[in-house]
């Protein structure tokens, strides 16, 4: 048998490669934890003191953000543990800075995912290609349990944050992907049939911060159409478990392309999310590999909607990348994070 693997592009550690499903079972049972609990852990970091008015994706070492179930999990250990810095790296990226991780400093777990090309021979006595998925667990330090980085990775915590107005920016963005919008009403939500997003007007929000936070949650829907991403939706308003499946994806994508426009809104549950916690509560339990694949699509709908706005086209015609965009033109489907 031969195999054929992509080289890994993350900062490697001495820790074994751990069995695919072990992985899956960590991520998940520490999102039940949070659940259970009566929390949400990807809205956290909107109410954390540290980063008010800051929001961002995780970042690693070189700047580059992290994206999918790494922007949960990072985003979690950063409230539960009090950072502020939003970088990380491994414990060997720190050596090759010249820094060091403090002595007793734990880490924290993230995942590289990608596919194995496995070559076999067939009954026929053909040799055939099968493509799998692979999840490989690793450990990373946020950057204030590090000492010797230097000004480049200073604490910066005690800074007074720039206000920015991304109020035009968000407009921009949202009419750049070319969405149907109308206003009125006092529900938000997306018709598949119309193929249309119905949101109500923004001065009955209570900040115009929400009002683009649960637009991006519809056009994450909006997204998943089947003559855009193809997110089975067919099934959304018979079934109750997989509508609680696909609100958990809209939502996921929301509070990622929520950070990537700096948008810092309150997040509190949506009156019809509260019903949604107990059906994501047992899709969980039954499904340890669930949360990973919601925040892959919910990562893939976020990149196709970036892909429309017009410098990614104009790049992608000149056969380049600049600034934000390059992170998500690499972004490959699912089970990519």
């Amino acid at each position: 048998m031969k195999k054929k693997m992509r080289k890994e592009v993350e900062g490697r550690t001495d820790n074994k490669t751990e069995p695919r499903a072990d992985v899956y079972a960590r991520i998940t049972d520490k999102i039940l934890a949070a659940l259970e609990g009566g929390v949400r852990p990807w809205v956290q970091p909107w109410n954390s003191r540290h980063i008010a008015g800051r929001v961002s994706r995780p970042l690693r070492h070189n700047g580059e953000p992290y994206s999918g179930i790494n922007v949960l999990l990072l985003w979690s250990e950063a409230t539960a543990r009090g950072y502020s810095a939003t970088t990380w790296m491994t414990f060997r990226q720190a050596q090759e800075l010249g820094a060091c991780v403090r002595k007793g400093e734990t880490g924290s777990m993230v995942v590289y995912a990608n596919r194995i090309t496995k070559t076999e021979t067939n009954s026929s006595g053909r040799d055939v290609e099968r493509d799998i998925a692979f999840l490989k667990a690793y450990t990373v330090f946020n950057v204030e349990q590090i000492d010797g980085l230097g000004e480049r990775y200073a604490d910066r915590r005690n800074e007074s944050a720039q206000p920015v107005d991304r109020i035009t920016e968000a407009d921009a963005f949202f009419a750049a992907t070319g969405a149907t919008i109308h206003h009125g009403g006092s529900k938000a939500f997306y018709a598949p049939g119309p193929d249309m997003i119905q949101m109500p007007p923004i001065e009955t929000f209570r900040d115009v911060e929400s009002y683009y936070a649960t637009l991006a949650h519809e056009t994450i829907h909006w997204a998943g159409a089947d003559h855009r991403l193809d997110r089975d939706l067919s099934r959304y308003a018979q079934d109750r478990s997989e509508r609680a499946r696909e609100e958990l994806i809209a939502e996921l994508g929301a509070v990622f392309l929520a950070a990537d426009l700096r948008i810092s809104p309150e997040m509190e549950p949506r009156p019809d999310h509260a019903s949604y916690l107990a059906s994501w509560l047992q899709v969980l339990a039954n499904d340890k590999r669930f949360i990973v694949w919601a925040a892959a699509q919910a990562q893939r709908a976020v990149s196709y909607l970036h892909d429309l706005q017009p410098h990614s086209r104009r790049n992608a015609a000149q056969g380049q990348c600049t600034g934000c965009t390059a992170s998500w033109s690499r972004v490959a489907s699912p089970p990519g994070v």
